[in-house]
């Protein structure tokens, strides 16, 4: 057996075979002109097809174990597919081996035309994301219904770019599928900016969603404030909620002037506490005192009485004005909120990003419930007739591994759209920094991943178990990749594949509305009346009635026809909401006569 002559392509010949795995025997006279190393492409000349494979490991050799004494080092190789000629005698790629190697079957490095070859997916509804890491010139594209059919994943630690590919990702397949609609959960409020044009934002100060949509278990959870509900006020709970569903249906039926005297049963309507339909918290509240006040056991009546204090200090916080601000009104506004939350019509934007880092934090996981449930179950009763795309960022946060950990509703409701999800046409798409805290069952349904740079033993461990793909050995890639440098795997992309997202425009990169929004002179600016306007914008946010200055964006101009009770201001992060100068600090002395700073624009409102 021979090495290749010096003057051809070859690099070496196959020394051994083992299922989808072979070992080459390179050459001396090729090594040191051709860079033969981990993550390349090879190519084994098999018969009629051509094998295509990924060196996985390299090693010098001191004594070879093949009767060739040119033969300095031996590859690994990973088999992946191989080229063949279809029916109509052109080169197609296929996953998948037919033609295993023999031994001496020569190999050589993959060239140009083969690469395109491979990644020509052109067929379907492909995008481009970037390049590939092997040739600069061939794009890195990705097959767009695939990635969403199967559900996807973009796994990376912080810093390296995890953000800016979503953004990519997004851009490109809201412009190959207009016909989908995007829900994205924007943790730390930074995709606004990514999609001026596109997408909706909506915030607790825009937000409509009535406490009525939220089912028991959610409801529980908001209002015992994310802690477990006591037994004896949810079972009270339980009873009263159906009846006040059905106290409603017979007012609204009845109108306000002909009251029904006579009350239905709920078990004859057939509403339960998870039902969707409008009840009033005043009702609620109502039949509860209602039930207290038939008891003479003052330790009974006092679980009644907590009950009852604990719904209306719930209600009556301003941070909840999203979801209680019409509480005693009443109106089935279903159709209006899905339509909303989901782009029914889409008038050009199809796109919802729901910003979570201004609610507050005991309602985040029963409102990350609802909208999955929701988005769940409108898929299931329309048939898919509408496809959904449900984007979680920080998805470790509501589909936790540790079962102790987070809402038990939130991580059921994550989980039945990534197992049921496709077949109504609601897909899902995760973002994390910590794969290994994330469910695995959940991660397990994702069929195309996207893996950047992971340092952590632990979450590489749990990408190895998530891909099933015989190149599973390039995730020791993986704490060695660069800023915006991907390994691809799965059903979206041709082969697996190192890949660069290409670079998002600065102005539509990801960013924190926190960051550089609030710009102070270090040397002059951080004085009491700095803090004093900071306190003042901390205080008016959990203050009924705190809005925006009207002369600025987002400010009252905005949301002039939204009531003061929404709370959080969607520029809060602009610190400098007033002057420094226009006021004293509290405590400050101040001259006689001095005016009291107004709440107009050029003070900061209550």
């Amino acid at each position: 057996m021979q090495c290749p002559d010096s003057g051809s392509d070859g690099l070496g010949h196959v020394v051994s075979v083992h299922g989808s795995q072979a070992t080459v025997g390179l050459c001396e006279h090729m090594t040191g002109t051709t860079r033969a190393t981990v993550g390349a492409f090879m190519t084994i000349a098999s018969g009629p097809a051509v094998l295509i494979g990924v060196v996985t490991s390299v090693t010098r050799l001191t004594r070879t174990y093949v009767h060739d004494q040119d033969v300095v080092a031996a590859a690994q190789l990973d088999l992946m597919g191989e080229i063949v000629a279809d029916e109509h005698d052109r080169l197609r790629f296929r996953r998948g081996i037919n033609h295993y190697p023999t031994i001496g079957d020569t190999v050589s490095l993959i060239d140009r035309d083969a690469l395109r070859v491979v990644y020509d997916i052109t067929g379907g509804n492909t995008v481009d994301i970037g390049h590939l890491q092997q040739d600069h010139a061939i794009p890195a594209c990705i097959d767009v219904d695939d990635m969403l059919s199967k559900h996807f994943a973009v796994l990376g630690s912080t810093g390296v770019g995890k953000s800016s590919g979503v953004a990519l990702i997004l851009q490109q397949t809201l412009a190959k599928r207009p016909d989908l609609r995007v829900f994205l959960l924007d943790v730390h409020n930074e995709y606004g900016r990514c999609f001026p044009d596109q997408a909706q934002t909506l915030n607790p100060r825009n937000l409509k969603l009535p406490f009525w949509l939220f089912n028991f278990e959610e409801i529980v959870d908001v209002f015992f404030g994310g802690r477990p509900g006591i037994g004896e006020e949810t079972e009270i709970l339980s009873e009263v909620i159906p009846i006040a569903k059905v106290n409603y249906l017979q007012y609204r039926q009845g109108g306000p002037d002909r009251p029904t005297l006579k009350r239905l049963d709920p078990r004859s309507t057939g509403f339960t506490p998870d039902t969707p339909v409008p009840y009033r918290l005043a009702d609620l509240i109502a039949l509860i005192d209602e039930r207290m006040g038939k008891l003479e056991n003052r330790s009974s009546r006092i679980v009644y009485h907590k009950l009852i204090q604990r719904i209306e200090s719930v209600a009556n916080d301003p941070r909840y004005a999203f979801m209680f601000e019409n509480a005693n009104v009443g109106g089935d506004t279903m159709i209006d909120v899905i339509s909303t939350l989901f782009r029914l019509p889409p008038n050009g934007r199809p796109m919802t990003i729901m910003q979570l880092a201004g609610f507050p934090a005991e309602v985040v996981d029963s409102l990350v419930s609802v909208l999955c449930r929701m988005a769940f179950d409108f898929g299931l009763w329309s048939d898919g007739a509408v496809p959904l795309l449900f984007v979680c960022e920080e998805a470790h946060r509501y589909a936790s591994a540790d079962r102790s950990v987070g809402f038990g509703p939130t991580r059921k409701a994550v989980s039945r759209i990534a197992k049921e999800g496709r077949k109504y046409g609601v897909y899902l798409g995760l973002v994390t920094q910590r794969p290994a805290e994330l469910d695995p069952t959940i991660i397990s349904q994702c069929s195309t991943l996207f893996a950047m740079r992971m340092a952590n033993d632990r979450d590489q461990a749990l990408l190895r178990s998530a891909v099933s793909d015989a190149a599973a050995n390039l995730l020791a890639f993986v704490p060695s990749l660069g800023t915006r440098e991907v390994l691809a795997f799965g059903e979206g992309v041709a082969l697996p594949t190192r890949l660069r997202f290409r670079e998002v425009p600065s102005h539509l990169l990801p960013r924190s509305e926190a960051l550089g929004s609030a710009k102070v002179d270090p040397t002059t600016g951080y004085d009491q009346a700095f803090v004093a306007a900071v306190l003042e914008r901390w205080r008016g946010a959990t203050m009924a009635g705190a809005t925006g200055r009207a002369d600025e964006p987002g400010g009252a101009d905005e949301f002039s026809a939204l009531p003061a009770s929404h709370g959080l201001d969607p520029d809060r992060f602009k610190i400098l909401k007033k002057p420094l100068t226009s006021g004293p600090a509290p405590g400050a002395p101040t001259s006689p006569g001095s005016p009291r700073p107004s709440n107009g624009s050029g003070g900061w409102t209550r």
